[in-house]
């Protein structure tokens, strides 16, 4: 008997109606379109309005999209992981909600917490179940309202983030395609230099910390940065050296969109063209976990059975981590 792996054998993202430009951003913060985009290569970012909204929203237009193209019921799905940075509420999870929002009556459904990097940790999750031969369905979401949680009078970090969510199906794999190797990391020393101060047990909600504008994301930017360019670069290299791949190896680059100075260091130093990676953050900005799969979503009809793709994140944790496969179809 063969042996099984985990592959993608369906994907669909979901982003807002709404655009929130450069030009618009630059009437409520001083700022402007150059500085915008020098800095990080965002035009625009999708924003979630409506009142009674949240990331579940996001995630339940993306797994309906999803299983209307694969002409899947949602009784079939076994299990859906949510990686989000902005659930709904603390408990239940988004990913309970998402289930009863599509009709997954029979999926059991959890949360995965990994910053930006959730997507890739719960991808590699995810594929234990279906190695294992334990499930044969499963839908991995990234979905964030990362509208939610930013300060518009803080220039350096709200032009960086947009609303989006992304959805893929898990099937069983007999033909050595799919995942195939992952890495992943974190370094809890890096929470001081990226995290949401109150809200948590540590420090839970009450009208100081409203008033001290401590519910909005804090990022030491430089530090951040640096952390982000050299670890990203260098998880997605050992990836590569450790399946004996090249540059030419590679079909896709599939970074998570935080910053284009990023993605561009990691391509460096995988001996990766431009041509081969995979940007939206001109669009979109930076969606979270929301990131990778809406690349693949936008890439979907340019993917060829057995391309080797490497997947690669950053995030808040410090989280980081890369993932090898071969895509299924």
């Amino acid at each position: 008997m063969s042996k099984i792996t985990a592959a993608i054998t369906g994907i669909h993202g979901w982003v807002p109606e709404y655009k929130l430009t450069n030009e618009e951003l630059s009437t409520m913060v001083d700022t402007n379109d150059e500085w915008i985009t020098s800095r990080t290569g965002i035009k625009e970012r999708r924003i979630l309005k409506g009142e009674g909204l949240g990331s579940s929203d996001l995630g339940a237009k993306a797994v309906e999209g999803l299983l209307k193209k694969k002409n899947i019921k949602a009784e079939e799905i076994d299990l859906i992981i949510c990686a989000t940075a902005t659930p709904d509420m603390i408990f239940p999870s988004t990913a309970c909600i998402i289930a009863d929002k599509v009709g997954a009556k029979n999926a059991f459904a959890y949360d995965l917490m990994a910053a930006c990097s959730g997507f890739l940790f719960s991808l590699s999750t995810a594929s234990k179940y279906i190695e294992s031969g334990t499930y044969k369905k499963i839908i991995v979401v990234g979905a964030d309202k990362m509208s939610s949680i930013i300060d518009y009078e803080e220039r350096t970090t709200c032009v960086i983030f947009g609303d989006g969510a992304g959805a893929v199906l898990l099937e069983p794999n007999e033909e050595g395609l799919g995942i195939q190797d992952a890495i992943l990391k974190s370094d809890g020393s890096g929470r001081d230099y990226l995290h949401m101060k109150a809200g948590g047990s540590l420090k839970p909600s009450s009208h100081e910390t409203v008033d001290a504008k401590e519910h909005y994301i804090y990022q030491d930017g430089k530090t951040v940065f640096k952390f982000a360019v050299t670890n990203m670069a260098d998880v997605s290299a050992e990836i590569m050296e450790r399946n004996q791949l090249t540059g030419d190896d590679i079909a896709w680059l599939v970074p998570h969109q935080a910053n284009k100075r990023i993605i561009d260091a990691t391509a460096n130093r995988m001996g990766v063209g431009t041509e081969k990676v995979m940007l939206n953050i001109q669009k979109f900005g930076n969606t979270t976990n929301g990131t990778i799969p809406l690349c693949l979503w936008e890439w979907e009809d340019k993917l060829k059975k057995g391309d080797n793709l490497v997947l690669a994140a950053f995030g808040g944790g410090f989280t980081w981590g890369s993932i090898y496969l071969k895509w299924a179809y």
